[in-house]
């Protein structure tokens, strides 16, 4: 029989439509926070009140990514309409994309964006269901240019009638462009309390991972074990790993805001890299640096409460869902405009990393 902790049902809950947050809070730092202990107790907080569970010589980490326009709408000589997601650069001209409707879109397809914008079908992706799009645009613009201005922010799929501007599915601290969605619990932070935090002692340092498929492409196999995370691309700098070495010698303690941190700090060895990762994290994942996580509440049956469940340590699965159970009780936000949970791995700073 399969371990429970590695069987896609054991990760399923049910929660309530109205749970599903459909706006941001506003301001950002005024959503709620669930604080769980190393002890497994947890407690209520508001996200504005995090330097009062932070420390200074801590070290916050953040992914500095930046949502691009990925969403673009066209149609077919025929005049059937066509929507595409941009998932991942090619080459010149060339992006992998998510496309609708796909069956109807072979290779040799051509989608007609403006009379001199166009994209045509030149190959498929098994591994995503993707296609591999070649556009043909005017000789004195760029991609990215029609990008920008023909464009949409891919808001999720569950926020029905997104009421947020485009400026509110990014991080304040926004920088490098080329993620197709948020790194959602960077979304509480405020310039007002990033400056609190560092005027009191807690450093703050940046990996960049653009999210793209292999952060939220559903799990179908059962057994866990065998699904295949799509490769993101990611960068973890010289100047990162060095803080991350002299918190943990000072004793200070490393939180990674958002799973995607998780996945770049992980993958990275403790080491300057530039590259891709396809990391999955599961129940039974040997944590290597991480003493704190702040993230969101995610859908069911997801690679990232996976991740959470393994962050939680013994019987994470089981804590996770009853601390799940909890936030809904307590009518907590959820998803990317929801509420966010701050989770400790120790109660005492890991050892020094040599």
């Amino acid at each position: 029989m399969l371990n429970p902790d590695l069987s896609l049902s054991a990760y399923e809950y049910e929660l309530p439509s109205d749970r599903i947050a459909q706006s941001p809070a506003i301001p950002r730092d005024s959503s709620r926070l669930l604080v769980v202990s190393s002890d497994r107790s947890h407690s209520h907080h508001q996200f504005a009140e995090l330097p009062k569970l932070l420390r200074s010589g801590d070290l916050l980490i953040f992914n500095d990514t930046r949502v691009i326009p990925a969403r673009m709408y066209g149609h077919k000589f025929s005049g059937v309409p066509v929507e595409i997601l941009l998932m991942e650069p090619l080459g010149t001209n060339r992006w992998l994309a998510l496309v609708k409707p796909g069956k109807r879109l072979p290779v040799g397809s051509t989608i007609v964006f403006t009379e001199d914008i166009k994209a045509q079908v030149v190959g498929t992706d098994p591994e995503t269901r993707g296609r591999e799009l070649l556009f043909h645009i005017p000789e004195h613009r760029t991609l990215d240019d029609v990008i920008a201005e023909h464009g949409h922010i891919p808001f999720p799929p569950y926020i029905a009638a997104p009421e947020a501007a485009a400026d509110q599915y990014q991080t304040v601290y926004a920088k490098n462009p080329g993620a197709i969605a948020a790194p959602t619990a960077g979304l509480h932070f405020t310039e007002r309390l990033l400056d609190e935090l560092k005027d009191m002692g807690v450093s703050q340092a940046y990996i960049t991972l653009h999210v793209g498929l292999g952060t939220f492409r559903p799990v179908e196999a059962e057994d866990i074990t065998t699904h295949k995370m799509h490769h993101e691309s990611f960068e973890v700098t010289e100047d990162t790993i060095e803080l991350i070495k002299a918190t943990k010698a000072n004793g200070g303690r490393v939180i990674a805001v958002g799973t995607t941190v998780v996945r770049a700090i992980e993958s990275s060895n403790l080491q300057p890299f530039k590259g891709k990762t396809n990391l999955m994290i599961y129940p039974g994942y040997e944590w290597k640096v991480l003493d704190g996580l702040i993230t969101n509440f995610h859908l069911p049956k997801s690679t990232l409460m996976m991740m959470v469940a393994s962050f939680l340590g013994e019987s994470g699965r089981e804590h996770l869902l009853q601390l799940y159970q909890e936030a809904i009780a307590q009518e907590y936000r959820f998803y990317s405009f929801g509420d966010a949970m701050l989770i400790w791995r120790g109660n005492n700073p890991t050892p020094p990393i040599p």
